[in-house]
This record gives C-alpha cells, sequence and structure tokens, in this order.
C-alpha cells in the first residue's frame, strides 16, 4: 500500500459495501469510527484519482485524526516577504515555472539548443503538442489502470475477473458492465466509475 498523497477524493471499503467517499479527514474518521465498532471487517480506501489503496493512520482521537487529514492551504500572499536580499529559487515560481534536472544525451542537447528559444521554450513545445495528440488516449489510459489497481485489490477472485480486465483495456464499456454484473453492488459501480467517467 502507497501513503497518502495529495488528492481530491478517496473511498472506503468495509469488506464490499462502500463506507464514504469525499475529502481525506471525512473518510479517515468514518474509518476510524467503523474500525472501532465490534466485528469490523478489514477496511480499505482507496485513491480516487490512482485506483490505489492507501495507509491512514488512525491513532489518536477523534479530533487528531482529523486535524492530521485535513487540507491545509498553503497561501502565498499569508507568507511574509522575504526581504530583498533572500536567495532565489530555480526557476520562476511566481509563474508557475519549477526547474528540475532532465538527462538528455548530447545530440538532444544540441538540438534542443538550435530551436528558437532555446531548450526550454522547445521542451514546452513539445509537452505541448504530446499533450494536445495524446491527451484522450492517455485520460483512458490513466483510468483504465486507476480501475485496474482496484479491481485487482476488491475483485481479484471474482468471477470473470480476466475477462473483464481484458475488456475493461480494451475500452468495451458494454461488456465489463455485463461481466462485472455478479460482483457485488458497491464494488462493481465504483470499478465502473474508475473505469469509465473523468
Amino acid at each position: 500500500m502507497s501513503s497518502p498523497a495529495p488528492s481530491v477524493s478517496y473511498t472506503s471499503f468495509q469488506g464490499d459495501r462502500r463506507l464514504a467517499s469525499g475529502p481525506l479527514h471525512v473518510v479517515a474518521l468514518a474509518v476510524k469510527l467503523a474500525a472501532e465498532r465490534a466485528n469490523a471487517k478489514p477496511i480499505l480506501i482507496f485513491d480516487d484519482g490512482t485506483g490505489r489503496s492507501i495507509d491512514v493512520d488512525m491513532r489518536g482521537s477523534d479530533e487528531e485524526v482529523l486535524a492530521r487529514y485535513f487540507p491545509v492551504a498553503a497561501v502565498e500572499e499569508d507568507k511574509p516577504d522575504a526581504g530583498p536580499d533572500a536567495p532565489r529559487g530555480r526557476g520562476r515560481p511566481k509563474l508557475g515555472v519549477i526547474a528540475r534536472e532532465v538527462t538528455l544525451l548530447p545530440r538532444h542537447w544540441e538540438w534542443l539548443a538550435a530551436q528558437p528559444g532555446g531548450p526550454s521554450v522547445a521542451l514546452r513545445k513539445l509537452v505541448d503538442e504530446a499533450r494536445r495528440t495524446h491527451g484522450e488516449r492517455d485520460k483512458a489510459r490513466a483510468r483504465q489502470e486507476r480501475a485496474y489497481h482496484f479491481m485487482s485489490a476488491m475483485a481479484g477472485d471474482r468471477p470473470a475477473f480476466e475477462e473483464a480486465t481484458r475488456a475493461l483495456f480494451a475500452n468495451d464499456a458494454a461488456k465489463f458492465g455485463e461481466l462485472i454484473a455478479a460482483w457485488p453492488g458497491d464494488v462493481r459501480d465504483y470499478a465502473a466509475q474508475l473505469a469509465f467517467t473523468e
């Protein structure tokens, strides 16, 4: 299981039943309360963006769990201004530009350096063009992968799992729906949601 990553929403399951959906602090508290009940079934929390299960720290009081996972927005205006002598970071953070390392072969650097605007402009243009050209395909692949991660965790031993996986990656929503129809309702509905909705 991976640790919580910044995502918009999460969904928890207790056994085959959907327990809660929403921001992590809401889901974490619901999971904590459900886990405290006698004879509680195992609970898993899934990141709605990736379909992967995550671990959540349930130690402490309800207030401590809420505080641990409540989103804290860092607002740039609330930060004290750094003086004019303060060292500047790389990139242009006020514009959202982030500097990171890129490793290329010498022939790639030579080509980039010869482009109008230099390497940074050329790389931005290449990335924008790839996003325009392959954007829908990339989104479909991401939906398939997130559904597959969830299905592997919750339905790997269910009837027609392999066939449903093939239908998922063939982008055949009708066949996928037929194959998972016998699965528990909450598992079936969430798998379809991950697979075929944004």
